[in-house]
């Protein structure tokens, strides 16, 4: 079952939404002459790792993916530390040809040291979009890219704007993290965001508090979806920041811009309960178990999106929630399965510009 209503608001689960990718990605292989190769390197004994990596082979062995978990450290042999030899098989990974896809399990050391880690993985086999290329055009609201791009460190000049989510001629759909990507696709298919609006800002008109400003999670999440056109609340355990495209407009500036072409951050003075009573969108992403979000905080009617491996909210969540979506993993693993075919795309393109240039 879905979804379940008692009266309450709804329970929803993320099976639907996952299988209308699932069936566009089993689609995507049936044309593929070979299974794209994904990489999984854990280097942790740490339990919730170990459960991804198996939820993400069982998902792969579902699709025919050929997913190769790679062990090291003390997920290899409790003898040796966490992260021993996880740079070198990163590296070994890069340097295989037959390997389409990486993901490392993290955490592993730290923020810092994990960060310098997601920049190692080759952007052209980066499943899980931390590259900072991929960062950028997020943050710039950039959506799309010329695979050649990626083999500088300089910035490009972005491509002209979409039209209805279509490519510009020569260029592609840029990378984007998984776990935020998910989270948007589930917005989508709830009816958050409006289709009447044009594409870009269909967002428009909603408030959403994200809670965890992390740069894997919350911090791309706020981006996303205020480059759509929300007013979104950052919430760290130290701030509170605002991210709009919506200028705020001054009486003597009239004619000022309707919204700038990304998002912008402002400090915030609200309280969390303030952001909460204004939010038609929740979303928690705290790795604490005894963290909770406050029922009574909530306004009422709005939607909840747990996506911490522990619960964020209270038992009655749905007392004031009129939808709530306990966990988002499956949708997750599609989006990362995605990824995986469109770097395979970029391969394909590069591949094929070499071939030009050689024959020229």
């Amino acid at each position: 079952m879905a979804a379940e209503h008692t009266g309450k608001g709804l329970l929803l689960k993320a099976d639907p939404i996952a299988s209308n990718f699932r069936e566009e990605i089993k689609a995507a292989l049936a044309q593929s002459p070979k299974p794209p190769k994904l990489v999984g390197i854990l280097s942790t004994a740490s339990a919730p790792s170990k459960s991804y990596a198996e939820f993400t082979k069982k998902q792969c062995d579902d699709l025919r993916v050929d997913f190769v978990l790679k062990k090291v450290g003390s997920a290899l042999d409790p003898a040796l530390s966490d992260g021993e030899g996880v740079e070198e098989a990163i590296i070994e990974a890069n340097e295989d040809d037959s390997v389409d896809g990486i993901m490392v399990y993290y955490p592993i050391y730290g923020v810092q040291q994990d960060h310098y880690l997601q920049q190692v993985v080759s952007p052209f086999k980066d499943v899980e979009g931390l590259n900072f290329k991929f960062h950028y055009n997020l943050y710039h609201n950039i959506r799309y890219l010329k695979p050649q791009s990626l083999l500088s460190t300089a910035v490009q000049d972005p491509p002209p704007p979409a039209v209805e989510d279509r490519p510009p001629p020569g260029t592609v759909k840029s990378i984007l993290p998984c776990t935020p990507l998910a989270i948007v696709k589930c917005l989508e298919h709830i009816g958050v965001y409006n289709t009447i609006l044009p594409y870009g800002d269909r967002a428009y008109g909603k408030t959403v508090t994200v809670i965890n400003r992390s740069e894997v999670v919350g911090r791309p999440l706020a981006a996303l979806l205020a480059n759509d056109g929300a007013r979104v609340f950052s919430v760290d355990i130290d701030s509170i920041q605002e991210y709009t495209k919506r200028p705020r407009q001054k009486a003597d500036a009239p004619n000022a811009s309707r919204y700038h072409p990304r998002h912008v951050v402002h400090p915030c003075s609200l309280t969390l309960q303030e952001c909460l009573a204004h939010s038609d969108v929740v979303v928690s992403a705290v790795p604490n178990a005894s963290y909770k979000v406050k029922t009574e905080w909530l306004k009422d009617g709005c939607v909840c999106l747990n996506v911490a491996a522990d619960k964020n909210f209270d038992k009655d969540v749905r007392e004031k929630a009129s939808l709530y979506m306990p966990t988002i993993g499956k949708v997750t693993i599609t989006m990362l399965l995605r990824n995986l075919l469109r770097l395979q795309e970029y391969r394909k393109i590069l591949a094929e510009d070499a071939k030009q240039e050689k024959s020229s």
